[in-house]
């Protein structure tokens, strides 16, 4: 009887000194935690989100918007960031993965949820579509061009170049458009 109470108390200080040095992460957590592991065979994306062109219009900017934590002050509101790229992953995944890291809002809508089956970026750093006038919200380019498809649907590569850029021209100012005419 002596042997088994000290067999099992010797288990559970085993099982304590194992568990209290064994961190359980979730998949999403466990990259969190490693986005900065980048090592020399890695395959990596680069990935920028600026806003820039509001700072051309001001005026068209919605007042309680009017702040250095919405529109820095160089527009930039995260530099050109190298992260990680996994099989399949999308411009969607890097950019949530950016954003949740960095701990910038973002804001959008599933797949599911419109026309276009594919993820809608609705909002970053609490600016919208029309938060700077009619014309105005987020764009993105991969390798300096604007894809014609939706953020969840671009499969990246390595060496891409993501980025997110906020327009308060419909593409004009940022050097692309939503639509094939020159004038509206």
């Amino acid at each position: 009887m002596r042997k088994n109470l000290l067999l099992l108390a010797f288990a559970a200080l085993f099982v304590f000194f194992v568990a209290s040095r064994v961190e359980i992460l979730s998949v999403d957590e466990y990259y969190l935690t490693h986005i900065d592991d980048i090592r020399e065979d890695s395959q990596v994306v680069t990935l920028s989100i600026r806003c820039d062109t509001i700072l051309d219009n001001m005026e068209k900017l919605a007042p309680e918007l009017n702040d250095e934590k919405y529109v820095p002050r160089d527009g930039v509101i995260l530099p050109e960031t190298r992260y990680r790229l996994r099989p399949g992953d999308t411009v969607f995944d890097i950019l949530s993965r950016a954003v949740r890291y960095n701990k910038i809002h973002m804001e959008y809508q599933g797949e599911s949820k419109n026309a276009y089956g594919s993820a809608y970026i609705q909002g970053i750093n609490h600016l919208y579509e029309f938060s700077c006038g009619p014309l105005s919200g987020w764009m993105y380019k991969v390798n300096g061009e604007f894809p014609n498809y939706g953020v969840s649907k671009y499969k990246l590569k390595d060496k891409d170049k993501i980025e997110f850029v906020y327009t308060c021209d419909l593409g004009r100012d940022v050097g692309g458009s939503f639509n094939s005419e020159e004038s509206l």
